[in-house]
Order: structure tokens, then sequence, then C-alpha cells
């Protein structure tokens, strides 16, 4: 599962790349996950509020840390 956090660096973004990786590694599934800070990419997303998620090239989540229950839903809960 290719997994792309899309943000600046803030707090919110690494809270959600730390949650994504917790949860992921919880689940036992196998992830790419890649930190996206240029503002060039993030626009090619069409994501203009972050964090954003893009799991497998389709954005999933913009917007705030994304809820634990959402996060588990992406993994199959």
């Amino acid at each position: 599962m290719d997994i792309k956090v899309l943000g600046t660096g803030c707090a919110n973004c690494r809270n959600t790349i730390a949650l994504i990786d917790q949860v992921a590694k919880a689940k036992g599934v196998a992830v790419k996950l890649e930190k996206v800070e240029e503002l060039r990419d993030i626009m090619g997303y069409g994501v203009m509020r972050t964090p954003g998620v893009v799991i497998n090239g389709k954005v999933v989540h913009a917007g705030g840390v994304p809820a634990r229950e959402m996060v588990e839903q992406w993994f199959g809960a």
C-alpha cells in the first residue's frame, strides 16, 4: 500500500504520519509511507488544506488529523 501524507511539516502532518504508521503496524499491513512537503506537489493533488492523505494515488482525506477509526477503515478494519 502506497501512502503519501501531504503537508509542509506542521504538527498535524507529523501526527498524521505517526497515526498511520501505528495503525498499519497494529493491523500488520505493509505500507510505503511518504511525506510530500513541496507545495506544488500538494496542489497537484487538488488538496487545499493539509494534512492530506493519498492512498495508491487517490486522495482519501484532507484538512486536519484523520480520526483513528477512519485510518483503521483504510486498512480494512
